[in-house]
């Protein structure tokens, strides 16, 4: 594996993909694909989605790269589009029936209730008012420093700290619920 410290950052990226340097863009492709992904899926919560918002918001970035005015906020702003259009595709949904998980019988007791608990988290993660939710999704599930967290969000490191903190509060409530029904 690349030792990290030798990778170009997103600005260096950026700025050679402005002066014309197509590959430049390629490894800002490779860096973000993944993890765009798994922001999308965790919002729309299906494969075929998540490729497409991800495809989607990697596209937008290439055509409008150019209207980035801190070429070092890129991670932050490709991050942004994803979330956006992300919600778009769930807004967009006609509601369906919810289908029953069936999960194999031969599967150990503890593992049954481990994926039981991580559905109730995840339902309960997409319960949270949306600012929180992202705050969540962001600190959680892609492991970004709060300052990048709020730089996704457009607020203040204080109020993603804040938001971040009455999440969590609420996931305790929300999981207690589940819990006691």
């Amino acid at each position: 594996m690349a030792d990290k410290s030798s990778e170009p950052e997103d600005a260096e990226l950026v700025a050679r993909f402005l002066g014309g340097d197509r590959t430049a863009f390629d490894a800002l492709v490779v860096r973000y694909q993944r993890p765009i992904y798994w922001l999308a899926y965790r919002y729309v919560g299906n494969d075929a989605d998540a490729k497409d918002v991800a495809q989607r918001a990697l596209v937008q970035a290439f055509v409008k790269v150019r209207a980035l005015r801190d070429v070092g906020s890129f991670r932050g702003w490709v991050y942004r589009v994803a979330v956006n259009l992300a919600l778009n595709v769930v807004r967009d949904r006609k509601p369906a029936a919810e289908l029953e998980d069936h999960v194999a019988v031969t599967q150990p007791r503890e593992r049954l209730i481990e994926d039981e608990t991580q559905r109730h988290l995840r339902a309960a993660v997409t319960r949270l008012p949306p600012q929180q939710r992202l705050v969540v999704e962001l600190r959680v599930f892609a492991e970004l420093p709060f300052r990048a967290v709020a730089e996704i969000a457009e607020c203040s490191e204080d109020s993603a700290k804040v938001n971040f903190h009455h999440a969590l509060k609420r996931l305790r409530v929300l999981m207690n619920e589940e819990n006691e029904s």
